[in-house]
């Protein structure tokens, strides 16, 4: 099977409708660009001259920002500082029509900040500002009440662990159990090295590594085949029943995506991506276009093949990086001439 522009409209037609809860870690991602024509005096490093510079949602915001691009409503959950950054990266949600309502702001927290240094397309340096949120029980439950009445009012529910301390276990089942009382589809990113229990999920989409890594096996090099990749496949078939989900949609870089769905053999979704400057962020958008898709009526190889354009899109962008309607529509008809892609 292969989505046709025709049904790809049809899917956009309707994500106006939708309201992604989008609940996890979010980071504000700084890009300072500059050009380099001497190296330093001081040390063998490059002086860069600062040309310019932006602000971005990272991490749990990146997906935010997906979803907004591709049409969707956006409901933000998370855990920011009462700090400059924090602001900053409320800011920027505003600017991009994302609510914030469900977002939490800490005393005592630091807002997470990632600055990148940029010169001539090529990353120089980043440097990292964060640290776990200290949380009291009332601040947990202030929280977590916001995510019940934020759940209540969605028509869907990413989890989002980049494991900086917002998704704890119990956060996580108040989540889930919200959702399922709601009736709402919920889909998870995972972290590898930050277990989390998840039960009952409609999917997740972990990339090749963190599959073997959360099945507690070791890591096995790619087979040219994504089919006949067995190890892989029994990985993920170990998340599947582990988690109760009905899909697991594992990204393999290059290598397109392998969708695992129950009861069903597994299908290969080849990448479509043309150029790659930068994967970074890729995830983010893939795990945004599935579940968009899906809430808006897609089968779960529609969404999983519309999330595959929406991929190869991102990745010929440098840095953190939105897909948008236009964009995927455009980028799906340079590979066909007529309506099939």
């Amino acid at each position: 099977m292969k989505i046709t522009t025709e049904r790809v409209k049809e899917i956009f037609a309707k994500t106006a409708g939708q309201r992604i809860l989008v609940a996890g870690d979010l980071i504000l991602d700084r890009f300072i660009y500059g050009t380099v024509s001497r190296v330093s005096p001081e040390a063998p490093i490059p002086i860069v001259e600062v040309t310019g510079e932006k602000y971005m949602p990272g991490g749990a915001g990146n997906v935010c920002a997906n979803v907004a691009a591709l049409g969707g409503r956006c409901l933000a959950a998370g855990i920011l500082g009462r700090d400059t950054h924090g602001a900053e990266l409320k800011r920027v949600f505003a600017g991009m029509g994302i609510d914030c309502g469900a977002v939490y702001e800490l005393d005592g927290a630091q807002t997470t900040v990632k600055t990148r240094v940029i010169a001539e397309r090529q990353q120089v340096v980043r440097v990292d500002r964060e640290r776990y949120p200290e949380w009291t029980g009332a601040d947990k439950e202030k929280f977590a009440a916001g995510l019940r009445d934020a759940v209540k009012s969605s028509t869907a529910v990413i989890i989002e662990d980049y494991g900086k301390g917002t998704l704890e276990q119990d956060v996580i089942d108040r989540i889930v159990s919200a959702a399922h009382e709601a009736g709402i589809p919920v889909g998870y990113d995972p972290k590898d090295n930050h277990p989390l229990h998840v039960g009952g999920i409609t999917f997740a989409s972990p990339n090749r590594r963190e599959t073997f890594a959360v099945a507690g096996l070791p890591y096995v090099r790619p087979a040219a085949n994504p089919l006949e990749d067995k190890p892989l496949i029994e990985a993920g078939r170990i998340l599947q029943e582990r988690w109760g989900a009905e899909v697991l949609l594992v990204t393999l870089s290059e290598h397109g995506m392998l969708l695992l769905e129950q009861g069903a053999a597994p299908q290969h979704i080849p990448t479509r991506a043309r150029e790659v400057f930068d994967v970074s962020g890729a995830g983010d958008t893939v795990i945004a276009a599935y579940m968009l898709a899906l809430a808006a009526g897609a089968s779960f190889l529609e969404a999983a093949e519309l999330a595959n354009f929406a991929a190869g899109v991102v990745v010929g962008k440098l840095g953190t990086a939105c897909c948008t309607q236009k964009e995927l529509l455009a980028y799906m008809s340079t590979f066909t001439s007529g309506s099939a892609a």
